[in-house]
């Protein structure tokens, strides 16, 4: 590793980063049970809330394993809500049930991220937080997601929105990591060169690799459950890697230590 330089930003990934998430048992079927009141308004739908149930769990693993393999295209895109629920989930469903599906896809998207994980701040945000401002040095959010306004809704409760001087999600500028094009709409936005900034996250293939390609100042991995469940073996390693957040206020205080 070399010598790191001071940021000029700071840009994080949220969930592994900002946030921890943990699954919520039986989310897919309370959603199917939502979708399906509202079908039944639908002459001639009959969709059983169990076979939405089923349709609604398959199309998620199959976003999963679509999003894996996103991590090998130069500058993938992202998939948008109408795709998501017109063809991972409602492919085979009568016309008119698509119809709605696609017709009320983004507020389904935010609905399927409340029910599916919990989220909490990591431990040792707020100090990181309190370093950058002592240090100048703005924050912001970068992260893929299916509903963005999810991640916002959880900053805003949580009392946080306004310690991020931006927030770039996928599903909102069409791209994903790791599309290095998605660090530079952040950078730009903060009136930074993507070069003075440091971009932390929680994965190789999509964080450190989307660092890599965006010529960022520094690609900083902090470890979270899936650091160490790559789907390729990994063939781009970080500047540093750290264990949690106090680790990462550490090194940046370090780093930002003494030096203009």
């Amino acid at each position: 590793m070399g010598e790191l330089t001071r940021p000029r930003a700071l840009l994080l990934d949220f969930g592994g980063v900002v946030v921890t998430t943990t699954g919520k048992p039986g989310w897919h079927e309370r959603l199917a049970g939502e979708i399906a009141g509202r079908l039944d308004r639908i002459p001639g739908v009959g969709l059983p809330a169990g076979r939405i149930a089923v349709d609604i769990r398959n199309g998620a693993d199959a976003d999963s394993r679509w999003k894996d393999a996103m991590s090998r295209p130069a500058e993938p895109r992202e998939l948008t809500h109408r795709e998501f629920w017109a063809d991972f989930v409602a492919a085979d469903w009568p016309a008119p049930a698509r119809a709605w599906v696609t017709v009320e896809a983004t507020a389904l998207c935010r609905r399927m991220g409340e029910l599916r994980r919990d989220r909490e701040f990591r431990p040792g945000l707020a100090g990181l937080l309190d370093a950058a401002d002592a240090h100048g040095v703005p924050v912001g959010v970068v992260s893929n997601a299916l509903c963005g306004i999810v991640h916002r809704d959880h900053l805003e409760h949580g009392g946080l929105s306004g310690r991020f001087a931006v927030q770039v999600y996928s599903d909102e500028v069409g791209i994903r990591k790791p599309n290095p094009r998605i660090l530079g709409l952040a950078a730009e936005a903060l009136g930074v060169p993507v070069g003075s900034a440091w971009y932390v996250g929680d994965n190789y293939d999509r964080d450190v690799l989307c660092a890599r390609r965006a010529g960022a100042g520094a690609a900083i991995l902090v470890e979270d459950d899936g650091t160490f469940c790559p789907p390729y073996p990994p063939q781009v390693a970080p500047d540093v890697q750290v264990p949690d957040l106090a680790a990462l206020h550490r090194l940046l205080d370090t780093t930002c230590k003494g030096r203009p």
